[in-house]
């Protein structure tokens, strides 16, 4: 863990610390950066949209736009992660699984050259179960939020 995060100070995570976190992998790992960490409560993630991402090769070929439900799986990542990282050794090689999303919107579309930042924050805590509120934004713009829910449990 990085002792500075531990310390109450800010932490950020490459996609190699990610993918340690999370069982994610090409062409489903949607996050590539963790900034703005707090412990237990929230971080930002990043997601850099390029036009060699497989999805875009159906939706749409003419006019790539980026899946609303793909956005909301990148929050629901940085926020596996966040769990993940939050948690360290005390749950290591569990998994978090999706319970339920609320409240999704999509506001606007995002296309190749975007850049999500993916803001997540905790809203409650009980036992494994972890509900998180999340809104993800290119240029400052709201493109997407949701409320959801996951559970930390074993594979």
């Amino acid at each position: 863990m990085d002792s500075e995060a531990r310390s109450g100070g800010p932490a950020t995570l490459d996609i190699e610390h990610i993918k340690r976190l999370i069982p994610h992998r090409y062409p489903f790992l949607l996050v590539d950066r963790l900034t703005e960490i707090v412990v237990g409560e929230s971080a930002v993630g990043i997601k850099n949209v390029t036009a060699n991402e497989p999805f875009f090769l159906g939706h749409f070929p003419t006019q790539p736009i980026m899946p609303g439900v793909l956005i909301i799986e990148s929050l629901a990542q940085t926020a596996g992660a966040l769990v993940a990282y939050s948690l360290g050794d005390e749950d290591q090689g569990k998994l978090v699984y999706f319970m339920s999303v609320e409240g999704a919107r999509f506001r606007k579309p995002v296309v190749p050259g975007d850049t999500i930042k993916l803001h997540v924050e905790k809203k409650q805590k009980r036992g494994n179960v972890w509900k998180f509120s999340g809104v993800a934004r290119v240029d400052g713009a709201i493109v997407a939020e949701s409320t959801f829910t996951a559970m930390i449990g074993t594979p």
